[in-house]
């Protein structure tokens, strides 16, 4: 039987969908990925950024986990691969792993700092429900450059992380998490911007791409209340930040931001029933994506027009776009 047809221990589950074996996918794409994301920082203050990934690759039969953030200044990643051999699904790659406890209540992250640079023992509690966000298509020409289904949740994190030997503890830490299946050629994409606020009765929450020449492609997110509440669905989004040098003044990117060291600026939310919500930020640049990609992650202190404060995560990456990578140097077509 062909590695298509193989069934797993998942296949005896009344889960199918398909008539198909439940490790095959829709599209047999090189760029189809399963993969959780997971990131945590301190409530009040820029510091720590700890960050857990997993991914399952059908194509290329084999899983990853990548390990990364910045620890008392310094930058920090490490990867896991493994091959599937038979399990595609359990999220267990060399070090790392992810543990379901109860379902969108409480998951808990680990990465053995034996085996991993960054090591990790953090366990992520709700404080919103999930939100999951409409199926979004990107093209150029024929060929798919994102096709994908994406959900996310803000949490606290609790527990302990460690790098070169050092423990640090974790408590309540705010953050978020994210779940997405689907078809992504991060290469070709030529801007997405995934910002998480997370505020104190709640979070807002945006996924949005664009073209290089900025016309929107795809706008998604919520706010979502830390009182139980059901997540009200974003209508639009409007972004003016700009990346600053060490001493807070604008700069360019230019081909891979050595320049860069932070993020300033405004996002407002625009939420159904037409209430909207500003945020001024300013922070740090703490998790660059070069040499993989353009930008990266950047942690913010916010506060929004309504006095609320907290901080955030604002990732603003792509390949190419005339406002945030206008001198960058593309290979491939990108979508137009």
């Amino acid at each position: 039987m062909e590695a298509r047809g193989r069934l797993t221990a998942m296949d005896e589950l009344l889960g199918h969908q398909l008539p198909e074996p439940f490790s095959n996918v829709a599209a047999h794409h090189e760029h189809w990925r399963e993969s959780y994301f997971f990131i945590a920082h301190p409530r009040d203050v820029l510091g720590d950024v700890v960050i857990l990934t997993v991914a399952t690759y059908p194509q290329r039969q084999h899983m990853d986990s990548l390990q990364m953030g910045r620890v008392a200044g310094q930058p920090v990643i490490g990867l896991q691969v493994r091959p599937f051999d038979g399990d595609p699904h359990t999220p267990t790659v060399g070090g790392a792993s992810v543990e379901i406890v109860v379902p969108y209540e409480e998951i808990r992250i680990s990465a053995d700092p034996a085996r991993c640079a960054l090591g990790m023992d953090l366990t992520f509690r709700a404080r919103t429900k999930p939100y999951g966000l409409r199926r979004g298509t990107m093209r150029a020409g024929d060929e798919v450059i994102w096709d994908q289904c994406h959900m996310f949740q803000s949490g606290t994190y609790d527990g302990t992380y460690t790098v070169a030997g050092t423990t640090y503890e974790v408590h309540d830490w705010w953050g978020q998490r994210d779940h997405s299946w689907g078809i992504r050629d991060h290469g070709r994409c030529p801007l997405w911007l995934w910002f998480q606020v997370q505020l104190p009765d709640g979070f807002l929450g945006v996924w949005h791409w664009e073209l290089a020449n900025g016309a929107r492609v795809y706008t998604d997110g919520c706010w979502a209340p830390a009182d139980g509440g059901d997540p009200i669905p974003l209508i639009d989004f409007r972004h003016d930040v700009r990346w600053v040098d060490a001493a807070g003044a604008p700069v360019a990117y230019g081909t891979n931001g050595d320049a860069v060291a932070g993020l300033q600026g405004t996002a407002t939310f625009v939420l159904e029933g037409g209430r909207a919500v500003t945020v001024e930020a300013e922070g740090t640049f703490d998790r660059p994506y070069e040499p993989f990609q353009r930008g990266g992650l950047n942690q913010v202190r916010v506060q929004a027009d309504d006095g609320r404060e907290g901080t955030a995560i604002f990732e603003v990456t792509g390949s190419r776009h005339h406002r945030y990578f206008p001198d960058t140097v593309v290979t491939g077509v990108l979508p137009d």
